[in-house]
């Protein structure tokens, strides 16, 4: 693991330059080897959940393989005249290099109509420019695009793989610090490998990887529904703070709330395991269908309260 020391933030300073130190997807990264080998790389679109890695090998591949780059954050620019403008005219114009490499950074907030201009420039220059796009939502990438592009889903380290690649910053870091705690910020973040290690950077106080239980579950909501669910309160208690936790959350997703009761189930419910998996599982199920997807999420809080005191 090499670091850039041009750079404060750990994130960037940490940054994975080569496929050697990128952690997972093992898949995808035997494929990216055989294009650096090649030299060249078909349209990509690279969709995952945030902080984990899509941007890191989007970069990994422009500096490993002999091309001009343009690198655009389409969060930014998002509308028909920088597909028209700046992307057509650096597909079009003179390079440096023989093959030209347009990366698209969170390319599910561009309009469908800049997508569909640039499904054109995609035909179009096809024999020396390609184009990587990458996206948090698949499903917000019109199908023509998609068509055109090599779809990678990007999947999020293992817990243990996250815990790891931390733990060898903070020890590059010269940082002493203590597994609890490190797996308190796994657990609040996961699978945001980012925030993982920005969290981390900012609990740091002369040299000591510094966390409080209390100032975590109150900026993470998981954290707090867990430290209540793994509480000696009353069901009814329980019930209520949650309920509360999660309308003040304001959440949409639930799926890291429901692996993180699947991954902490020894400490949620131990004497009825099997029972609290089924539960989680339903959930799932009815998330996946359902309108109201925290009324969903509370079913499943009352399912568990209700193995708990069996």
């Amino acid at each position: 693991m090499q670091s850039n020391k041009e750079h404060f933030i750990w994130v960037e300073r940490w940054r994975p330059t080569t496929t050697k130190d990128y952690i997972g997807n093992k898949q995808f990264i035997d494929k990216l080897n055989g294009w650096i080998e090649e030299g060249d790389v078909p349209h990509l679109l690279l969709w995952g959940s945030p902080g984990t890695g899509k941007t890191t090998a989007a970069r990994i591949i422009v500096n490993s393989i002999d091309c001009d780059c343009l690198f655009i954050n389409a969060s930014d620019e998002n509308n028909v005249e920088t597909v028209r403008n700046k992307l057509k005219g650096f597909a079009s114009g003179l390079g440096f290099k023989d093959l030209k490499i347009a990366v698209l950074d969170e390319f599910d907030h561009v309009t469908p109509q800049a997508q569909a201009a640039l499904r054109n420039l995609m035909e179009q220059f096809s024999k020396h420019c390609r184009f990587i796009l990458t996206a948090n939502y698949k499903d917000r990438i019109i199908p023509a695009l998609q068509s055109r592009c090599q779809v990678f889903e990007i999947i999020p380290p293992s817990r243990r793989e996250a815990a790891i690649h931390v733990a060898k910053i903070l020890e590059q870091e010269n940082v002493t610090f203590k597994p609890k705690d490190l797996a308190l910020l796994v657990d609040a973040h996961y699978p945001d490998l980012r925030q993982i290690i920005n969290d981390s950077q900012s609990h740091v106080k002369d040299g000591v990887l510094d966390v409080e239980m209390r100032e975590i579950a109150e900026s993470d909501y998981k954290t707090h529904v867990l430290q209540v669910l793994t509480s000696k309160d009353s069901a009814k208690v329980k019930f209520q703070t949650i309920r509360q936790i999660i309308a003040d959350a304001r959440v949409r997703d639930f799926a890291p709330l429901y692996r993180l009761c699947f991954d902490r189930i020894d400490e949620i419910c131990p004497n009825n395991i099997s029972a609290t998996i089924l539960a989680i599982a339903e959930g799932q199920t009815h998330d996946a269908v359902v309108v109201d997807h925290e009324i969903a999420a509370m079913a499943v809080i009352i399912n568990i309260l209700t193995i708990q005191t069996k």
